[in-house]
């Protein structure tokens, strides 16, 4: 399977594993787990969750961008942290729409909501806010996942690299037995 971890994919051709090699199999692998933990976890929100987390923020208090990403990222739980390529734009709109105003002081611009923005935000007052939904909350306890197994696969390459061959031999059977309690984890009913 391409992309997988199957066969001898922490091996590959440079040795790794305390056969003679450098360990570059061991990093290439670790670099190729930690891509795919940030594709498959990072929670990606849609513009209409920057757009409805920008007004009940401001519904809350008058904001610069750089704080409602921080309010975000916060409520989320650091499970979401829209970029300012997400919320500046989504800003722009808004205050085109007439739903918010911004005054420049000390050269930063503070949003604050216009009536017709309150009355928006009111209108959705009744629906969990973004940072609230399952697709933000749920990824505080699955971001556990990834950095588990990025902190395991850093404790292999460390015995990769300075243990003994008898070392690397114990590393190799408790990873496998990792692996196998994995599996049947998902077996479960």
């Amino acid at each position: 399977m391409t992309g997988s971890f199957m066969g001898d994919g922490f091996t590959g051709s440079t040795g790794g594993w305390g056969q003679g090699g450098s360990g570059g199999g061991l990093w290439e692998a670790m670099e190729q787990l930690r891509g795919m933990f940030e594709q498959k976890v990072a929670p990606r929100m849609s513009r209409g969750d920057v757009r409805a987390a920008v007004l009940a923020l401001l519904a809350e208090r008058p904001m610069h961008g750089y704080q409602i990403i921080s309010e975000i990222a916060e409520r989320s739980g650091g499970a979401w942290k829209p970029s300012a390529g997400s919320v500046y734009p989504t800003l722009q709109l808004l205050a085109d729409e007439g739903l918010i105003s911004a005054e420049e002081a000390d050269g930063r611009k503070t949003y604050s909501l216009t009536e017709a923005g309150r009355a928006e935000a009111e209108a959705s007052a009744d629906r969990p806010a973004p940072w609230q939904t399952s697709g933000a909350r749920d990824s505080g306890t699955v971001g556990a996942l990834p950095k588990a197994g990025i902190e395991l696969a850093q404790a292999a390459a460390q015995v990769g690299r300075t243990g003994t061959p008898d070392q690397v031999k114990q590393a190799v059977e408790v990873l496998d037995d990792a692996r196998r309690r994995l599996y049947s984890i998902l077996a479960q009913d």
